[in-house]
């Protein structure tokens, strides 16, 4: 089972870029579908994208659809995610997650069973 670490977090400001980075350690990584949540203080974990094992199939949500791209790169084992046109209500943990039991598991969290620890995006006004 593959072991994922999230980079690339950090401070932006409005209107800024950021690319997240979920590199995974140990499986085939290209058997899993991976996918982006985020989880704001005081809110539930939302989706955000993801992605299908070839990368054929991508889907966003609706709040970041026209700014974020998910993309990966299964010879160096890591999915991306670029942030475009930052706010500053895109500030939460973002988490990498992946599944080997589906080759899309799409905007359903329960779907997933590989979470990463997590990396902090802030959005400054």
């Amino acid at each position: 089972q593959a072991q994922l670490v999230e980079s690339g977090g950090g401070l932006v400001q409005a209107g800024g870029s950021m690319r997240l980075s979920c590199a995974a350690s140990e499986g085939t990584f290209s058997s899993y579908a991976m996918g982006w949540f985020r989880q704001a203080p005081g809110k539930e974990r939302e989706f955000v994208s993801a992605i299908s094992r070839a990368g054929r199939i991508t889907d966003y949500a609706d709040s970041v659809k026209g700014r974020f791209t998910i993309s990966r790169d299964n010879g160096q084992n890591t999915v991306y995610l670029q942030m475009n046109s930052l706010r500053p209500e895109d500030t939460a943990i973002y988490y990498c997650a992946a599944t080997q039991l589906s080759g899309w598991a799409g905007r359903n969290r329960y779907e997933y069973n590989v979470w990463g620890q997590g990396t902090q995006v802030t959005v400054s006004s």
